[in-house]
């Protein structure tokens, strides 16, 4: 039976950031969907369950699953994996964080908080994620326009309590082939845990969005990391 991947952006962005890994793979004769999560924070919080809900309605049922998270949305991978099933047969971290084995996470440090309250003000409700750095920074991540717009266009606004909500972690969700693909610089610190958890990492050097600049090199390192290439 086929294997899809099952290719999850993060909520600050949206699906377009995994298209183009999505018609690579499927160029190569891979099956691979991307769930939609631009509207979980529809309705308040928690705001976890609105995304194992949309991964499971994108996801065909009965079929071999591979997870493949990005930034931020690594956190809710437990969660998602709980949600799917044993037909998960493999996750992948691309530059993405890693949970613990078991308790709560929230998808922003503590540090990082005091900036996002700045950014949120008054309303409790925050920018457009590209909205948040400097115009070059952006062009740099996103250096094609067409791109650049797509991506920046299609992003939700979401509200600051997205960052302070607990998001469950079962425990067991790594029993089965994780892995890890780091492309920009701050995410060596994830590289370096999924080495210490005894995991197969990859590099394909880059910055964080480095799967819409060079799909083909990143679908390569996707396919060798699940043992498909």
């Amino acid at each position: 039976m086929q294997t899809t991947f099952v290719l999850v952006h993060s909520p600050s962005v949206g699906p377009s950031t995994w298209a183009f890994v999505a018609e690579s793979l499927e160029r190569r004769g891979h099956a691979a969907v991307v769930p939609d999560l631009t509207g979980v924070s529809a309705g308040g919080a928690p705001y976890w369950p609105r995304v194992v809900a949309a991964v499971r309605a994108a996801t065909p049922p009965d079929v071999p699953v591979v997870l493949v998270v990005h930034s931020n949305a690594g956190y809710f991978l437990p969660a998602i994996k709980e949600g799917l099933g044993e037909r998960v047969v493999a996750c992948v971290f691309a530059d993405a964080a890693i949970p613990p084995g078991q308790g709560l996470v929230k998808t922003a440090e503590e540090a990082f908080l005091p900036f996002l309250h700045d950014l949120a003000g008054p309303e409790g409700v925050l920018p457009r994620w590209t909205d948040w750095w400097d115009e070059e920074d952006i062009v740099a991540m996103l250096p094609d326009p067409a791109v650049r717009i797509r991506v920046a266009a299609e992003q939700p606004r979401l509200p600051l309590d997205y960052y302070t909500q607990p998001i469950p972690v079962p425990a067991g969700w790594d029993d089965v082939r994780c892995s890890c693909l780091w492309f920009s610089a701050p995410y060596e610190k994830q590289a370096a845990e999924a080495t210490r958890r005894g995991w197969p990492v990859a590099r394909v050097p880059g910055r964080h969005l480095h799967q819409t600049v060079d799909p083909e090199a990143v679908t390569d390192a996707l396919l060798r990391l699940c043992g498909k290439s």
